[in-house]
């Protein structure tokens, strides 16, 4: 058990996320014995010039023109700091040597924005924990002199297009400098071992303080409309992890399943042809909150994703979500699945997908949404961030 310490968390999203964020969550669960200081991401140039209606952009702003504290005390033992600096948009940037050269300029900017507040809060004898941040926060390590670098993998990020050109070789160098790594999957446990030979796979949590399927959700006024059977989806609708001609082919192979996807849509999505069938619903984007009350309008849960090198390695919290409230759950079949098979319909194509969902419809009972509650529930974050603690100590003591 690590307590007593303090822990320097940096990564990919800010505290103030608008969506789930593992690393929110292992930050919150290391202040119940910890103190910790979580840095929201730095700002960049390019996005600091196109996004500046976004509010989330807006606030960083106002906090690198002083109209905002930079630093703030969230609870006991938890600080944020949002740091006042903007950094060079460099990730497609050529030839490689440049784009090194300023990569460590921005990691230099970062980390001088960062030291300040350590020093603040006294922070010496500290332990960075690093969630994907290969790129902006790959030199950190020489510029503040941690005890213990933890790196921690939760997505194959390298897969995607904002991080392709230099992802694989930055986050290979900074996975084997680190002390250790943790993963939230199998897959990505073993592939951080081609690296580092301190990979450790600590599992996933849920926050079931919200998905609890003993609560009474009220099923939302615009989903009673809907008929049955409601076949339904939560989460952010991104072309390169969901599967668009998959729903099209359920849709339009099983008429009378009526597809409810609620959460925001990327260019790809707005633009296909789902918008077109009268079995498809847009519900668009909903706050946290919301979800469980549309999870509880749903008959069976989906989480179609395309098998590619993005989603290949991920534990996609929302089965855990999904399973934490009884619903049947049905997913597309991938490595990181296998933990789930006793307790997920998985599934590879169209085909595959309509007879599992008829399926899941046909032996639903009170029994098997218990077994599925109980199942999810042994995937806390308390259980996740004790896995990571025994990991720390095991490298500690080697």
């Amino acid at each position: 058990m690590i307590e007593n310490k303090d822990i320097l968390i940096v990564g990919l999203q800010s505290l103030d996320s608008r969506i789930g964020s593992n690393c929110v969550n292992i930050a919150h669960e290391f202040a119940k014995l910890n103190r910790v200081l979580y840095v929201n991401y730095a700002l960049d140039r390019k996005t600091a010039l196109l996004s500046k209606s976004d509010p989330l952009v807006q606030k960083k702003l106002k906090v690198i023109q002083g109209k905002l504290p930079e630093i703030t005390e969230v609870k006991k033992n938890l600080w944020n700091l949002s740091p006042p600096v903007i950094l060079e948009s460099t990730n497609q940037i050529s030839p490689a040597f440049l784009f090194r050269f300023l990569n460590r300029i921005n990691n230099k900017r970062f980390a001088g924005a960062i030291a300040p507040t350590l020093r603040k809060l006294g922070f010496k004898s500290f332990i960075l924990f690093n969630d994907s941040d290969f790129y902006r926060s790959f030199f950190l390590a020489d510029f503040l002199n941690p005890k213990l670098y933890v790196y921690y993998t939760r997505d194959n990020m390298v897969a995607t297009k904002y991080f392709r050109k230099y992802g694989k070789e930055f986050e290979g160098k900074l996975m084997k400098k680190s002390d250790l790594v943790v993963a939230n999957s199998k897959f990505l446990q073993e592939k951080a071992a081609e690296y580092n030979k301190n990979a450790f796979y600590v599992g996933q949590g849920c926050d079931f303080s919200l998905f609890n399927n003993e609560n009474k959700y009220q099923i939302p006024a615009d989903l009673q409309k809907i008929p049955r059977p409601r076949i339904g989806y939560l989460g952010a609708l991104k072309s390169s992890r969901l599967d668009i001609d998959l729903l099209y082919e359920i849709a339009t192979g099983k008429k009378n399943y009526q597809i409810v996807l609620v959460g925001p849509e990327d260019q790809m999505f707005k633009k296909s042809i789902l918008h077109q069938l009268d079995n498809i619903h847009f519900m668009g984007p909903r706050k946290q909150e919301e979800l469980p009350s549309y999870l509880t309008g749903f008959d069976v849960a989906i989480n179609p994703q395309s098998p590619n090198e993005l989603t290949v390695g991920n534990y996609p919290r929302k089965i855990d979500e999904y399973l934490a409230m009884g619903k049947p759950t049905l997913a597309t079949k991938t490595p990181s699945m296998k933990v789930f098979a006793k307790y997920v319909y998985l599934a590879e194509g169209a085909k595959q997908y309509i007879s599992m969902i008829e399926k899941a419809l046909e032996e639903d009972s009170e029994e098997l949404s218990q077994k599925r509650s109980r199942f999810a529930r042994q995937h806390t974050w308390k259980n996740s961030v004790e896995s990571i603690y025994d990991a720390i100590e095991t490298v500690s003591k080697s």
